[in-house]
Formats: C-alpha cells, structure tokens, sequence
C-alpha cells in the first residue's frame, strides 16, 4: 500500500522537502533511493501497474525534492495525471556545472567521476582486441570495471526488471550527492576544473556556493516547467489562425497545383515592378543581381539591410512585404497549424530550459519565434483570460545586481532606468540607452563610443565587471555567471591572419561581456518563473509560454486580478532571493488580456 512505503521514507529520514532519487517504469513500479552522505544509499522498490499512486501518497505526505536523471521522468509522470511540485534535476545541474547542453547519464557520470569523456562506451561497442568472455565485468553491474556507465543501462536496460530499477536509482541517488558535493568545491575555487572546450588546459573559476545551489534548484524547476508546458501547450483560436494565414499567402490551397498558384501570385505581386526580368526571388544571388540593376548596391540582401531602400524603388517595399508572406507559408503556414497546434486548440512543441549557451529556454514548433501578426490567434479559452507580464530594462538592471554597482542599483529604483542614466550623464535619453546597450554588446564605435567613456566615469564598477568579462574572453578563460552556469570559451583558432586573429578574439570578448549579463538574465527569468508556478499553482493558473523575459499565464477569469497581483510579488521575492537583497528594483508590465495582441509591445 502507497501509505507503508510513506512511512518507511519517513522512518529512514526523509522529512518534508528532503532529497529523494526516483526512476519509473510506467505501468510496471518504481524505484527509490534516498541519498546518503556516510554510506550505500537507502532503497526501495514497488511492483504495481500504477505507480503515480504510490508517487502521488509520497507527494502529499513529503513534497520531496524528487532527483531525476533528467525531464523525461517528470513528462512520464505527467502523462499519468501527476505533477510534482520540486525536483533536483541531475542534467540541467550538469549543464550548470560543466557548461555546454550534452547532459545524458553516461557524461553526466563521468564528468563527476573525472573521466575523460573521449573514453566513454557507445551502445553495441564491442572490444575486438580484448580476451574472450566478459572483459567488461558483471553486466548486472551499471558501472564498467573502467568506472564509465554501461551504454545499455544508459540506453533503458536499467528498466527491464526490478533489482536493475533498484541499481539505476542508487545511481542517481549517488550522482546527486556528488553534485551537491561539487556545488560547494565550485564556490571553494580550489576543485573545479572547467577544461576550455577544444583544449588539454584547465582554468579554475569559481562561483558563490550559495547562490549556485539555489540556481541549481530554480534550474530543476524550470526542467519541470518544460515538462509541462510541453504537455499543456499554448491556447490558439484555430479559426482566427486561418483568416490571419489565409491574409498573408491566400486560401488553404485544395491541392498542390492551387499552392503553386498562390506562390506564383505572390511572386508576381514583387515581378511587376521589375517588368521583363526572369528572377527567383528565393535566390539571394539573383535578388542582389536584380537590385544591382535599378542603382542599389548591398553587399547582401537580409530585410534589415533593404530596409533603408523602401523608397528608393517601389520593388524594395514589394520584396520586403514578399519575404513577410514567404515566411509565413514555408514557416507558419497551413501545414505548421496542421502538424503543431492539436485537436483539442493547443499548440505544442518540445521546451527545453537551457539554450547551451548562456541559458535561455527554448522551444521547438514555433513557439519561441510566432511572428506577432499570429499573436491575435492566441487566444485564452472560454472562462479564462491570459495574465501577461513582461520584465522591464531587464539587463541593465541585472548588470547592475551581478556588478554590485551602487551608482546602477540606485538609477533601478525608477521605473525607466535610463532617466536618471541619462541626467547623471548629462545626455538624452536615447543616447544613454544607446551607451548601456552598447557597453553590454561590446559595441565601441561611432556615438556609442563616445557615450561610452562618460559612462566608464559614472558607473565604474559596472564597466569595469563588463571589461574584466571581456578580457577572460579574448583570452579563451571561461567564465561562470552571476548564478554559477559554466561558460566555456572556445579555443583560439589557427592558421588565420594576425588581423583575422585579432577579430576572432575580439568577437570572443564581445560574447563572453554579453554571455555574463544575459546568463544572469536567464537564471533571474527562471528564478521568477520557477516562483509564479509555484504560488500561482492554487489559484489553478498555469504557465503557458515562456518568451524571453515574457511570461503568459492562463488562469480562470474570476482569478486573474489575484493572479497579476502574484506576478508582481513573485519578482519581488525572486529578485530579493536571487540578489541578497533590495539594492536592484526589478519591474514588470504586467496586463490581464484575452489574447496575446492586445499586450503592450
């Protein structure tokens, strides 16, 4: 019974809230593991066709703060009806401490272990040179004689029978005490070896164990967020999507000769203003070669370069309209509503909570790209409305928290930063945006140059933390952000010019300034999301999109005042947890709305 296996967790220690190791074999049982930091860990396993049973006792009575290997449990949960409410996610901390997004079980282990990747098994390896018999130890055993992982455990075969459950979940329970472990020699300085990606050298770098092991916690979150906003998707009001297709590329074609009719119409509306001309327009060359013909010269020919020929000759708008429409039918057209948004009116596409580089969340099926013209299709269902809050001046405030730059965090109390930015720099207000976009992005030249050298005088500390970003990064030392994400840096490239060299360097210091700003973003972005699931959980309101710095809550029409009240004080706390402190004011625009149009751009 669910209740017996409760009080053996809490006979053996586990209190409301501890760590508990799990691995699920849907239909089958389960396996737990409770860490131990003297000995084996402690361990359990249940046979029964529904284990979201026992798991669903187990949540009630303890909350544990499950430890998976990585979503995939989380999904398969919720695939039976189960949500859980905390978790410590043995991948997205991999990701955190080791940098990169490769995360499975096989280089998870190693990593901690400090075995050389380059070494690890693949699945149906076999040792042609080695003695006959079993070279590689007890197959029962999940780790080689080599100390790597089995490839066929990693690959399932830990699930084909119970006393193998048993096995994978003491190993999970295991890699998460060495993951808390390494947490801690990270912010010591003295045991973490981030090997620079490419390259035999090492760099030491460390990071605040505290806040690292608290991102680690708000980084497992938002695994469990992706989980489900996977499984939730996004409301879309289907017909509303085919009258704003059908306005860009034409009526759902019957076939595929009345497809080809609607492209060629397109075509010919760019055509007619270059009469005689036999061009694909889906040829960048021929494109330029025809631009090249009526007097405009580009050295390419992306829209944002064509922009500023809009009236230099009516093709150019033409063009510019054509690409709008050609995106939207080979990207967002009738086929991508057919495959990607469900019967039921959600659209679903697979989120992940790190990008592999600084660490924003990403989505597939369009959902983190949807052209804003879409944006009136999405709609909250009926009794429901949307609660929109998008974080504001998100960066220059996080630079001003991860510097712990006063002069900064004092211009943060007001609601539009670059105000008193610009009064301390004795400037516009566009010019002072322009210099702190620019000190972020490494951008030196031109009015940003000079806007620049004012703020290195006003704002010190700030600069000085971008400057030191930017150095590590031109020389090839990796980083760790404000919350502890690794931030490899890639290895100097050979065989180039001395000139080519010195750009490649510099494009490196650019990216390692911005990486240190925008990972911290995204580790606030998660800290806050991670917060509004959680407070918001009983009002029924639920995350359904993740955009950025934007969050989309769906919650039922009599709770959603309440609800924008909660996004409001979740930043707060989030911010006040994450920071230390109240030294940086964080602020939101925060809007209950029907569909996601009538949000403030």
């Amino acid at each position: 019974m669910p209740a017996d296996l409760v009080a053996e967790l809490a006979a053996a220690g586990v209190v409301t809230g501890g760590a508990l190791a799990l691995v699920v074999v849907p239909g089958n049982g389960l396996a737990v593991a409770v860490p131990s930091h003297t000995g084996a860990p402690w361990l359990r396993t249940r046979q029964t066709t529904e284990p979201t049973l026992v798991l669903r006792a187990i949540e009630t009575a303890l909350a544990p703060r499950w430890v998976f290997w990585n979503n995939l449990t989380p999904a398969a949960l919720l695939n039976q009806g189960l949500r859980v409410g905390r978790c410590w996610d043995l991948a997205a901390v991999h990701r955190l401490l080791f940098g990169g997004w490769a995360s499975d079980p096989g280089r998870l282990w190693a990593a901690l272990r400090g075995l050389d990747e380059r070494s690890m098994p693949a699945h149906g390896q076999l040792d042609l040179l080695g003695p006959a018999g079993d070279s590689d130890g007890d197959p029962e055993n999940p780790v080689q004689p080599d100390g790597h992982l089995r490839p066929e455990w990693i690959a399932g075969g830990w699930s084909s029978k119970p006393e193998r459950w048993a096995r994978w979940a003491e190993m999970a329970a295991t890699a998460f005490r060495w993951q808390a472990s390494a947490v801690g020699a990270v912010g010591g300085g003295g045991a973490d070896k981030a090997t620079t990606r490419g390259s035999d050298s090492a760099t030491t770098v460390s990071a605040d164990p505290a806040r690292l092991a608290a991102t680690c916690r708000s980084e497992s979150a938002a695994e469990l967020l992706c989980a489900e906003l996977s499984q939730d998707g996004l409301p879309i009001d289907r017909a509303r999507a085919e009258e704003l297709i059908a306005s860009f590329i034409g009526p759902r074609p019957a076939d595929e000769a009345a497809a080809q009719e609607n492209r060629r119409r397109r075509d010919a509306a760019v055509l007619a203003h270059v009469p005689g001309l036999d061009l694909d327009l889906r040829s960048p060359a021929q494109v330029k070669a025809m631009l090249a013909r009526i007097g405009i010269e580009v050295p390419n020919t992306r829209s944002w370069r064509l922009e500023v020929f809009r009236d230099a000759h009516p093709v150019v708008e033409a063009l510019l309209r054509w690409r709008k429409d050609e995106r939207m039918a080979t990207t967002y057209g009738y086929d991508w509503l057919d495959r990607h948004v469900q019967p039921d009116g959600r659209l679903r596409g697979t989120w992940t909570s790190c990008d592999g580089g600084a660490g924003r969340m990403t989505a597939s099926a369009g959902l983190h790209s949807l052209p804003a013209d879409l944006r009136d299709a999405v709609r909250a269902e009926p009794g429901y409305r949307f609660v929109r809050a998008d974080l504001g001046q998100i960066e220059p405030r996080v630079l001003a928290a991860v510097s712990a730059d006063r002069g900064l965090a004092a211009a943060t109390a007001d609601d539009d930063l670059y105000a008193p930015v610009a009064t301390r720099l004795a400037v516009t207000r566009p010019t002072a945006k322009v210099a702190v976009l620019a000190a972020m992005y490494g951008q030196t030249s031109g009015a940003a140059g000079e806007a620049l050298k004012n703020l290195e005088r006003a704002y010190p500390v700030a600069m000085r933390y971008l400057v030191q970003a930017n150095e590590a990064g031109r020389a090839g030392r990796p980083l760790r952000t404000y919350g502890g994400r690794l931030l490899p840096m890639w290895p100097d490239p050979v065989g180039l010019a001395e000139a080519e060299l010195r750009g490649q360097l510099a494009g490196r210091g650019r990216y390692a300034r911005n990486a240190v700003v925008q990972g911290a973003a995204a580790e606030l972005f998660k800290a806050w999301a991670a917060t509004v699931r959680t407070r918001c959980a009983d009002l029924d309101a639920r995350i359904v999109l993740c955009l950025h710095d934007e969050l989309l809550v769906h919650v039922p029409e009599p709770q959603a005042a309440r609800t924008a009240e909660l996004l409001a004080e979740c930043l707060t706390e989030a911010g006040r947890r994450w920071t230390g402190g109240d030294a940086v004011r964080f602020v939101a625009d925060i809007a209950v709305i029907e569909r996601w149009s009538q949000a403030k751009a």
